[in-house]
């Protein structure tokens, strides 16, 4: 099992102006590969606010796998990517490069997505667009590789070719 931390970021989601339907979807799908959700938060748009709780997820939580939802944009609020690189420790380029592959098949706005990801202690973070029809896609890309990801950053996979 593998233990999940979903981080909603939207100013008007925080605010309690709209429904979280980006976080739920991460939700229901990341059960399709054992995870278990543990933590979840609907937090605004600030780069201090989003860094703090990012350290909370992996340093105190010791969370395995946290996915970000929104922020991800060229918008001036859109920061979720600068908070995730301040706290990583290693970055994935292959996952965000992953993701941003698919969704070109499908939209050209998909260029401009600024996602990143990347490992901070033994946590994966992964940043995920904000769109629930958007999410769908992008976790279809990485789904198929998070256990194994999770596993090696545990230092728990000895041999990749027999895995």
């Amino acid at each position: 099992m593998i233990k999940v931390g979903i981080l909603t970021l939207s100013d008007t989601g925080a605010a309690g102006k709209r429904k979280d339907k980006s976080g739920k979807r991460i939700e229901e799908l990341i059960s399709q590969i054992g995870g278990e959700v543990t933590y979840y938060q609907v937090l605004p748009d600030d780069k201090e606010t989003i860094v703090r709780e990012l350290k909370k997820m992996t340093d105190q939580s010791k969370l395995e796998l946290i996915l970000t939802t929104g922020g991800t944009g060229l918008a001036p609020r859109d920061v979720t990517p600068e908070a995730t690189t301040e706290v990583i420790d290693t970055e994935v380029p292959g996952i965000a490069e992953a993701i941003r592959a698919k969704s070109l098949a499908k939209t050209p706005k998909a260029m401009l997505s600024r996602a990143v990801a990347g490992v901070r202690n033994e946590s994966l973070i992964i940043n995920l667009p904000g769109s629930p029809k958007a999410v769908e896609e992008c976790l279809e890309v990485v789904l198929p590789v998070l256990t194994h990801a999770v596993k090696l950053i545990k230092d728990q996979v000895k041999e990749c070719a027999r895995d």
